[in-house]
């Protein structure tokens, strides 16, 4: 398990997303796990490879 802490730029970063949309998503109660460091947020990188498993979805095989 990947235990490095990424600061929120290289969160959003892996994610593939703005920095901005991170903080958006701590205040709406959604989004991955985070901890709180200090006055800092940081994201363990397992953490963010979890919230993307978790988020993926799968198409249905054939026509509906």
């Amino acid at each position: 398990m990947d235990n490095k802490l990424l600061s929120n730029s290289e969160a959003a970063e892996f994610l593939g997303m703005s920095p901005d949309t991170l903080p958006r998503w701590r205040w709406a109660g959604i989004g991955p796990a985070y901890l709180k460091v200090g006055r800092s947020i940081k994201y363990r990188r397992a953490d963010l490879e979890a919230f993307l498993n978790e988020s993926r979805v799968n198409p249905r095989n054939g026509a509906a």
